[in-house]
């Protein structure tokens, strides 16, 4: 019979078409996970893999296999944290999946009043962009995501969080940072960054610059909230970064400052997410109350969503 093992292998080279990535995504040697798909494929007596010097690819089967064995894999995930539900679901690992434009300086915010409040909870957290945080959590390597929302994707629980407007960072000597407001109408023909395509934040500020006529940079598309800061202190051009990043490094940073844009404000909404089948759901719920009233009380430039 095949094993779980060779599973998430054959899953791994279906995510990556590359061997060395998919053996490096799950921790094993070039060699060893090429000998258990060759194993696999000995066990189901038909081949799953086409191998080549150009890449790799899965056959019609092996790609039907591959997706059976994601939800094998889930329904294995989800059947380990019934287990741990049957004790305590919040006194062990939880695997948290976070979108880059927000894990460096949210979670901060947050993790110091969850361990006072259940100090036996802790946090392997991976930083990611949008679908591959999906994917994850549909194949069950990730518990629970923070995420943009709303979200349109089956079989998920979203649990509302907070919004946060986004604001208009640029340097400090720029005409625009003598306004208390900045008016919309102003952003017209400034250069204005962003993050790269594949992030939610991408899509919002070029809806914002197509809305106001500023001009969406595409030569100089940061990786990082940090890459966009540091892009607009060297007087790139402008950016629209959230309100607890701006709260965290641009209030402290002498080359740029920020400031708020008249209505109607651009901002997004986070929220936590989660498998409707995971059976620490009920549990899930609970810590999302708790982090939307410790939010209340510690992050004024965000709005708390009931």
């Amino acid at each position: 019979m095949p094993t779980l093992q060779q599973f998430r292998y054959l899953v791994a080279v279906a995510d990556t078409l590359h061997f060395r990535r998919a053996a490096e995504s799950v921790h094993v040697t070039q060699p060893t996970l090429s000998a258990q798909l060759r194993e696999l494929e000995g066990k189901l007596g038909t081949q799953l893999v086409e191998r080549s010097r150009s890449g790799v690819t899965l056959t019609p089967v092996g790609a039907e296999v591959a997706a059976r064995a994601r939800g094998v894999l889930r329904d294995v995930a989800d059947i380990a944290a019934v287990a741990r539900a049957g004790n305590d679901p919040l006194a062990g690992t939880v695997r948290v999946g976070i979108v880059g434009s927000l894990g460096s300086y949210f979670l901060p915010l947050v993790i110091p009043a969850l361990h006072a409040r259940y100090p036996a909870l802790k946090f392997y957290v991976r930083e990611g962009v949008a679908a591959d945080l999906l994917g994850r959590l549909r194949d069950g390597l990730l518990d629970l995501l923070f995420f943009p929302t709303p979200l349109d994707a089956p079989g998920v629980q979203v649990a509302p969080l907070f919004h946060e407007p986004l604001l208009v960072v640029m340097p400090a000597d720029h005409p625009l940072s003598q306004q208390d407001v900045v008016d919309r109408s102003a952003l017209r023909g400034e250069t204005v960054m962003t993050l790269e395509a594949g992030h939610r934040l991408h899509d919002t500020v070029a809806d914002l610059a197509e809305e106001t006529g500023a001009d969406l940079s595409l030569d100089y598309e940061g990786t990082s909230l940090d890459t966009l800061r540091q892009m607009v202190a060297t007087g790139l051009g402008l950016s629209v970064l959230p309100a607890l990043y701006v709260r965290s490094e641009v209030t402290r940073e002498a080359l740029v400052t920020a400031r708020p844009l008249s209505a109607p404000v651009p901002g997004r909404d986070i929220g936590m997410v989660w498998r409707r089948t995971a059976a620490q759901g009920a549990a899930y719920a609970e810590l999302a109350g708790a982090i939307r009233r410790t939010l209340a009380e510690t992050a004024p430039e965000v709005r708390v969503i009931d």
